[in-house]
């Protein structure tokens, strides 16, 4: 059904003001009659050492997932996508481009100190700063936040940002435009509020935890790198009152199988993910643990476009043209995942989007055009495509890097070369263009395609294929001027379009959520994002 831009983003405020009013915060909701564990201590595996605790400095769920028990932003996106109030109790807008959103009253920080609007301006102003290097400095330009992009481009300065504060409770947001998803977006754990104090104070050593100040229901008490971090309840938070865990502590272990064996060992609750090769066991020895759910997020391959033989995109579409996609989904995986052809989501923020026509074509002809691409480019038998291949540290991710090369190898006689590095190594690395092709993976910040569209657009922050194609760009600014969604599927199917001719990224499977969780951890019910939040579970007596 078509519907007025004004009117479409109307009803979403409505909509988060009628929940705001109807149902209490998003916390630990324990059913009545529900016997709970004396100890209330949870232990969860992350994946992976974070790269940091700054919300401005990093940019994977491995610490947004610590990040978002830390601190808390202005609003939150419950279970059924209505906007729930955090720290701002309630909001008014006026023509979609002024809004206005009241802090709650006596909120703190976890040392006693209040949490005022100026705070949420300076944290702000340092996300855009150029100084900063924030992985997410495009964010607030991509939401139309009045200045942001030009900040960021190092065009105009940080305080001419469109956010002020009225007064110490009070905040004023100006937008260039109507944006439909701004509330969903203002969510994202890199605007939560930072301690400026703090940070003043202490430097890049504010994170640690003797330093450490958030607005978030838990506080890190310790953080022994490559071990684990504490966590312990924040006796300021806010919503405290409906905190019942006490203690969580987060492992960083990259290995699925060391998860596996702890879990069953008894020494974690929640694993990080399920390997594939015990998938089908588990399913089967313990199915009421196993936990698969729908996520919004893509699995693909970034080549650097900047650099040969990848800035040729008949050599990009080639190696996406031969890789047989249901194999990997079905075969290599088998927990659900869909074989993907489009960056972003086959369906999202209610637009459904088309793969490109060759995606409908047979494995056998995509191989036969994959060869006269790559014959066209110079590489034959005689001269093979040879490239480095980059993954980082984790049984998974080895075996669908193993997977790709031999399909490479076997259909186009293409020699990829394996590498892998530490997570926090990696990153760096994609940021300092210092690859060929590198495995990736997009989380959605918000239900929009252009959560996953703007990591290609010119500028962007994380853009580290460092594609650029005016005709891309111009897709993306005319979806966000769209005055309805039909308009804006439209935009952003031309904006797929392109990519599957310019091919800067393989896309190769739409994730699900896979997970073994105790049967005592009540609460546990992840998003579509695959966000689940220590404050909204508890210790069932077992």
């Amino acid at each position: 059904m078509k519907a007025n831009y004004n009117t479409f983003i109307k009803s979403i405020i409505a909509l988060s003001l009628i929940s705001a009013a109807s149902s209490g915060a998003w916390a630990a909701n324990v059913p009545q009659g529900t016997e709970l564990a004396t100890k209330q201590e949870l232990v969860r595996n992350n994946g992976s050492e974070p790269a940091s605790l700054d919300p401005h400095k990093v940019e994977s769920d491995v610490e947004f997932n610590l990040i978002s028990d830390f601190f808390d932003g202005l609003v939150a996106v419950r279970r059924d996508g209505s906007i729930e109030p955090r720290l701002a109790e309630k909001w008014e807008e006026k023509g979609s481009t002024v809004w206005t959103f009241h802090l709650r009253p006596g909120i703190k920080w976890s040392n006693g100190q209040p949490i005022t609007a100026e705070d949420v301006v300076w944290s702000w102003q340092r996300l855009v700063d150029p100084k900063t290097a924030s992985p997410y400095a495009s964010y607030l330009g991509n939401m139309h936040l009045q200045n942001a992009a030009e900040i960021a481009q190092g065009t105009k300065t940080a305080d001419t940002l469109g956010i002020k504060a009225l007064d110490d409770s009070t905040l004023q947001i100006t937008l260039t435009q109507p944006t439909a998803a701004f509330l969903a977006m203002l969510a994202h754990p890199s605007l939560v509020p930072v301690d400026k104090t703090l940070l003043e104070k202490f430097g890049e050593k504010w994170t640690q935890p003797g330093n450490f100040v958030g607005s978030g229901a838990y506080k890190p008490v310790q953080w022994v790198v490559n071990e684990k971090i504490v966590a312990e309840r924040n006796a300021q938070y806010w919503d405290n009152k409906h905190t019942v865990i006490n203690k969580v502590t987060y492992l960083p272990i990259g290995s699925e199988t060391a998860d596996i064996n702890r879990y069953k060992a008894g020494e974690i609750d929640i694993v990080y993910s399920l390997p594939q090769t015990l998938f089908a066991s588990l399913k089967k020895s313990m199915p009421d643990q196993v936990h698969v759910t729908p996520k919004l997020a893509t699995y693909y391959f970034e080549f650097n476009t900047t650099k040969a033989p990848f800035n040729d995109a008949r050599v990009r579409r080639a190696l996406n043209m031969a890789l047989d996609k249901d194999i990997i989904a079905d075969k290599v995986l088998g927990q659900g995942q869909i074989p993907a052809w489009v960056i972003s989501q086959k369906k999202i923020g209610g637009v459904e989007l088309k793969s490109p026509d060759y995606a409908s074509w047979s494995h056998e002809k995509r191989v036969e055009e994959a060869k006269h691409l790559l014959e066209a480019a110079g590489y034959n038998a005689a001269h093979p495509l040879s490239f480095n291949l980059l993954y980082n540290t984790s049984e998974n991710h080895k075996r669908i890097a193993i997977a790709v090369s031999s399909m490479w190898s076997k259909n186009l006689g293409v020699v990829a070369r394996l590498q892998n590095q530490e997570w926090k190594t990696m990153l760096d690395t994609m940021h300092s263009g210092n690859f060929d092709m590198v495995r990736y993976a997009w989380i959605a910040d918000y239900d929009d395609a252009s959560t996953f569209l703007n990591n290609f657009r010119t500028g962007d922050s994380e853009n580290t294929s460092q594609y650029t194609n005016a005709r891309f760009d111009e897709a993306l600014k005319n979806a966000a001027k769209a005055d309805n969604v039909e308009a804006r599927g439209k935009f952003y199917q031309q904006a797929e379009n392109q990519l599957a001719q310019d091919v800067p990224a393989i896309p190769v499977y739409h994730y699900v959520l896979a997970q073994l969780v105790k049967p005592f951890v009540g609460g546990y019910a992840p998003g579509n994002l695959g966000f689940y939040y220590t404050k909204d579970m508890y210790i069932k007596k077992h």
